[in-house]
């Protein structure tokens, strides 16, 4: 049975081994050996992250391999895509950046691109699409999350009330507040000092 999976397997690798002219097999195969580990359902953030380097790494010596590259490309956006739904829209727009520069083409990078740019900044249109009562998770589908840090949470005795704050178009900052998960109000111009913002 070995000596029939041998062959495939190095059938399999020249087939992968993409537009790249050297012999990279072997280099190939330890990528995927990462890989493996990677995408079982025991994997560690350490073991996806080796796979993510390795594939990275292969990426940056052998260029113009096209398996490699497409597969380095879908863990960029899938990161980037992760980063914004943190609300870390400046670092998914710098992996978004990075996938189009060598695929402008990419459709999803282009729309995960053109999501997070739209959320850099609010603007007076989006504030007033909002109504009170929204929930937290109504809010951030029209918003985007707030920027890490750019939030504020008080447990008073008989309720909870929440600011998340959001750069505007215009350079001001908005804030948006709810009590027990439900939109309060929304101030279009806040006068809230943060100290993460500076």
């Amino acid at each position: 049975m070995r000596r029939i999976l041998a062959p495939a397997i190095l059938i399999l690798l020249a087939s992968c081994s993409g537009d790249d002219g050297g012999d990279n097999s072997r280099e190939w195969l330890h990528v995927l050996g990462h890989k493996k580990v990677a995408v079982s359902p025991n994997a560690t953030p350490q073991q996806k992250q080796a796979y993510a380097d390795s594939l990275g790494a292969f990426v940056q010596k052998h260029p113009t391999h096209s398996r490699a590259r497409e597969l380095y490309e879908r863990i960029q956006i899938d990161f980037a895509n992760e980063l914004a739904a943190l609300g870390r829209y400046q670092d998914s727009v710098r992996f978004y950046r990075a996938v189009l520069t060598h695929d402008p083409t990419n459709a999803d990078a282009r729309r995960g691109m053109a999501d997070a740019v739209a959320h850099l900044a609010v603007s007076r249109a989006n504030l007033l699409q909002l109504e009170r009562g929204m929930s937290q998770r109504q809010v951030a589908h029209i918003l985007g999350k707030p920027i890490p840090g750019w939030t504020a949470r008080v447990e008073r005795r008989d309720s909870v009330v929440e600011a998340w704050y959001y750069r505007k178009i215009d350079g001001g900052i908005a804030g948006v507040y709810f009590r027990d998960g439900q939109l309060l109000v929304a101030e279009e111009n806040s006068q809230a000092k943060l100290a993460a913002m500076d």
